[in-house]
């Protein structure tokens, strides 16, 4: 008998680092289901993308719907179509869509899923910034309010969709798949020698629009930067945008010319978790980078006034400094004297997530009914 086959979506890259450790579960338990893995091409590049496939051992995509780059909504719909076209057309039919993060793939698939009446799980549910200028948040948002089963990583995330009005009949915890990740490549992580030097280091991660599209936020980043640069040396991999802008503002010559800040391309997984995990501390604005170092108890002071991960500020290693730059400064002191929160153990961030998601998606798949429970809910 035919297994009934689950599509995995994935289209920027901290989806593939989600995706990686349960496709890794599901060869080890054979669970009653196949999953059918599902590259939008959100993230097209080979540093961004093909890297990350080889490096955490994902086979090639089933299926790769080409979507590229763009505004959000002209991306979004580009995927929606793409994928509503795939799941009309798949020669064998897709019982259900499971989706991962915040990223316009992942709202574009859900969307899509649900108007086909195909049931929909969204694994990293329940992450709220409670701010609606970020286009991840409203992502989440509707993500969450479309699927059927929600997948949750962190505390709060329960309590965010509850609080909703989501039934706790359709909320699970699973813990972070994220941590599963980085457990499974951490003893092959070892820091760039030429990057780093002799000296202690801090590492620098950069993307989000509200930091690098504005030439003021990013000039003020960039000069705070050099000023901590005199005290350690500053290692940062530059994402295609930051990169971009920073050509477009005039500000790579002005970083270049700090002899203590290396401007490296992007890099992959095992080559920043070697970094991360042999700085002194990170700055940054990514949210799985916040997770990341509070397994590894690495300082991190993140650079937004808001994170959808509480957690990592009440146990684990990280601090919110947003665009206070005097604050940043005296918390990069206080690091350099070895005065910060070392981190707690944060529960379900143990490095085994990845199996219950995929119990979860197996009790899931055994207990429905063909139409979406949303659907016969009158949902």
């Amino acid at each position: 008998m035919t297994r009934p086959r689950i599509a995995f979506v994935g289209g920027a890259r901290p989806n593939f680092m989600k995706i990686a450790p349960v496709l890794r579960a599901v060869d080890e338990v054979n669970p009653p289901f196949e999953p059918v893995i599902v590259h939008t091409g959100q993230h097209y590049s080979a540093e961004l993308s093909d890297v990350f496939f080889e490096q955490l051992g994902i086979r090639k995509p089933d299926v790769h719907l080409d979507a590229g780059s763009g505004t959000h909504g002209r991306q979004t719909a580009r995927v929606l179509e793409a994928f509503e076209t795939f799941l009309l057309n798949a020669s064998a039919r897709i019982e259900t869509v499971m989706v991962v993060g915040d990223v316009n793939s992942t709202l574009a698939a859900s969307l899509a899923a649900a108007k086909l009446h195909i049931p929909a799980v969204h694994l990293e549910a329940g992450l709220r910034s409670f701010d609606r200028t970020m286009p991840e948040e409203i992502n989440r948002l509707v993500t969450d309010a479309v699927c059927d089963l929600l997948l949750v990583s962190e505390p709060a995330g329960e309590e965010n969709l509850i609080r909703e009005g989501i039934p706790p009949s359709r909320i699970r915890y699973v813990g972070n798949v994220m941590i599963d990740t980085l457990v499974q490549h951490l003893p092959y992580a070892e820091p760039n020698g030429p990057a780093t030097g002799d000296r202690r280091f801090a590492l620098v991660t950069l993307h989000r629009p509200s930091n690098v599209d504005s030439r003021e936020s990013l000039a003020a980043i960039c000069e705070f930067l050099i000023g901590i640069s005199a005290e350690l040396d500053i290692v940062f991999p530059v994402h295609p945008r930051t990169k971009s802008r920073l050509e477009e503002f005039g500000l790579s010559e002005r970083l270049g010319r700090s002899g203590s800040i290396r401007l490296l391309p992007p890099l992959g997984y095992v080559e920043n978790l070697g970094l991360m995990r042999n700085a002194v501390l990170v700055l940054t604005d990514s949210g799985g980078i916040q997770e990341e170092t509070s397994y590894l108890s690495v300082p991190c002071l993140t650079l937004r006034e808001n994170t959808e991960r509480p957690v990592t500020l009440t146990l684990g290693t990280n601090m919110l400094v947003g665009s206070d730059f005097e604050k940043a400064r005296q918390s990069v002191c206080e690091i350099l004297q070895g005065k910060y929160r070392k981190g707690k153990a944060i529960p379900g961030w143990d490095g085994k997530a990845a199996h219950r998601v995929v119990a979860e998606l197996s009790a899931f798949l055994e207990n429905r009914h063909l139409v979406s429970p949303i659907l016969q809910a009158g949902a």
